[in-house]
């Protein structure tokens, strides 16, 4: 019976330790943001956010954007010019984008331009004769997860287009 027993518990423990090992497909506990990861304005004023994060593995990456913004829109003349301060449009707008990317190596490195930004105009604003509506300036405020290993970044962004002329 002694024999018996001195053979099993190094069999117990191996059958142990395999039960542990997870695969290499596994999402590791080493998942992180580097500084690069950061929000920017296209030059049409959409948010684009561009990622670079390291120790997701090697299985496919689902993350979560939650953003917010404030887009102001206003009208100019001909030559330029804003003629009147007050002829704006204050937006406000935001939503919760969901998307994938793949790694490659353990890494993500993805540029991923928002669809919906910048927010439209709303409440019928239009511009007179002769003039054209712009975006005038727009700022982001994001949060980026990583759902699959559960880590997150805050984003902001902003550009200014048109100043208005007080």
């Amino acid at each position: 019976m002694l024999k018996l027993a001195r053979l099993a518990v190094p069999a117990l423990a191996a059958a142990g330790s395999l039960a542990l090992w997870a695969g290499p497909a596994s999402a590791t506990s080493g998942a992180h943001f580097f500084n690069d990861t950061a929000a920017s304005v296209s030059s049409t004023g959409a948010l684009v956010v561009t990622i670079d994060e390291a120790g997701v593995g090697q299985a496919l990456v689902n993350y979560d954007l939650n953003w917010n913004a404030t887009a102001d829109y206003g009208c100019i003349n001909g030559g330029g010019n804003h003629p009147q301060a007050t002829n704006k449009e204050t937006v406000n707008a935001g939503a919760d984008t969901t998307f994938s990317e793949s790694p490659i190596n353990g890494r993500v490195h993805a540029d991923f331009t928002v669809p919906g930004t910048p927010p439209p105009v709303t409440n019928g604003f239009t511009c007179p004769s002769g003039q054209t509506l712009v975006l005038a300036d727009v700022t982001y405020t994001a949060t980026l997860t990583d759902d699959t290993n559960h880590v997150s970044k805050d984003l902001a962004a902003s550009a200014t287009f048109f100043t208005f002329k007080k």
